[in-house]
């Protein structure tokens, strides 16, 4: 079992990376205040410390995990091709919809990190809010079987 160690985000497209001690993930709005919350395959990002630091390793940088820009941090939990998986951190529950693709703008920000986020899926998770909760620091997180394809049906 793993543990929530970190919670941000973004108001809008480009801001700034705020962090939080805890929010409310809704299944309207996903992180409350994320401009990028609302209902669909990318609802909610994830990221795992310790992909982050293997990708970091590999560029020989100490960067902190926001510039990731992603909504959560994971600890403890394997993230790699974990599609249609669940992930519950504390009461919420997330389906993993795929791997989040590292873009452009992390080159902008560090050479060479794209490239370093690319292998093993390093760069985190998309998810979608199965079942909205408020989270915290610190609130357990595991991994939960694969949803059939009958609960993934509208």
């Amino acid at each position: 079992m793993g543990r929530l160690v970190g919670i941000a985000i973004k108001a809008e497209k480009r801001a700034d990376v705020c962090q939080m001690a805890e929010a409310l993930v809704s299944l309207e709005h996903g992180v409350e205040g994320d401009h990028r919350g609302k209902p669909g395959k990318r609802q909610v990002t994830v990221l795992a410390v310790e992909d982050w630091k293997e990708a970091c390793r590999e560029i020989n940088k100490d960067l902190p995990w926001t510039v990731r820009r992603v909504n959560l941090l994971v600890e403890g939990v394997p993230l790699e091709e974990q599609v249609h998986g669940r992930l519950q951190v504390g009461g919420l529950i997330l389906e993993i919809t795929g791997e989040c693709d590292p873009c452009y703008r992390l080159e902008e920000q560090c050479p060479g990190l794209q490239d370093a986020l690319v292998p093993n899926w390093r760069g985190g998770v998309t998810c979608q809010v199965l079942t909205p909760a408020t989270i915290r620091l610190g609130d357990s997180v595991k991994l939960l079987p694969e949803l059939t394809e009958w609960e993934r049906s509208p």
